[in-house]
């Protein structure tokens, strides 16, 4: 099947339906500036700190309990490299489909927020986001636009302790909660779902798309380069995120 035909076949489906979920990953944001690779830690590709760690590490539950500045210090260049990105095209489709449909649910990897300001409130953010702050010790919270001229590691004005973003550092648990919900929208049931520039390397991320597989609801990838996932969805753009979305959705307008 062409890209073209694909595309319209993929449209007509989602004409048909009423419940969607898509899965995204950083290739999602390619479009908004932000690098692939891990996520936003994609700058660090194939690299070690300063401090001779892995990114994994420096990024770790267990290196933040230990050396809070190291880590910090990593996630403020990332918050850094994330300030200013803005949603492209893909992010305000799936907020668009969103606001047209029953139920459209975002299950993403990305802490970088551009979902949220596209527009999309039914939202997954697995991994968490950068932009609220907490303190592990009391229930201090703050939302941040921007680290830019803190110091850090930022302190608790309550009680003192570092505070952290909310965001799940290597090694830590994901929250129950979102995974919670998650299976709930696969409990209840939907009629497509769409992996968008991830690699599903994680299970828990694989999981709803293969499961839709093996029931036969409509599966669809999109994703410059060949997945894990490839083998098994229905459909493959082999696309942008930003540009298959903006052509599905002239041909849904369009027919």
């Amino acid at each position: 099947m062409s890209t073209e035909d694909t595309i319209a076949r993929i449209a007509e489906l989602l004409r048909q339906s009423r419940r969607i979920l898509f899965v995204t990953g950083a290739g999602i944001s390619a479009d908004s500036g932000l690098p692939t690779y891990r996520g936003v830690a994609g700058l660090y590709e194939g690299k070690e700190t300063e401090e001779g760690l892995p990114i994994e590490a420096a990024l770790s539950g267990e290196v933040f309990a230990l050396r809070p500045d190291i880590t910090w210090k990593y996630l403020a260049q990332i918050e850094r490299n994330c300030r200013g990105a803005r949603p492209n095209a893909a992010h305000r489709a799936i907020a668009e489909l969103e606001r047209r449909l029953a139920r459209v649910q975002v299950f993403t990897q990305n802490v970088d927020g551009l979902h949220r300001k596209a527009g999309s409130r039914d939202l997954i953010e697995v991994h968490g986001s950068l932009d609220t702050l907490h303190c592990p010790r009391c229930r201090y919270r703050s939302a941040v636009e921007s680290l830019e001229g803190r110091d850090l590691p930022p302190q608790c004005p309550r009680c003192g302790s570092v505070l952290r973003p909310d965001i799940v550092l290597f090694g830590e648990s994901l929250p129950e909660g979102a995974i919670d919900r998650l299976l709930a929208t696969l409990a209840e049931g939907v009629d497509m779902v769409f992996a968008i520039g991830t690699t599903a390397v994680f299970p828990y991320v694989a999981h709803p798309v293969m499961a839709a597989a093996r029931a036969r609801i409509p599966t669809v990838e999109i994703n410059p380069a060949p997945t894990r996932l490839s083998e098994y969805v229905e459909f493959r753009l082999r696309l942008g995120a930003a540009e298959a979305m903006t052509a599905i959705m002239a041909r849904l307008e369009s027919t």
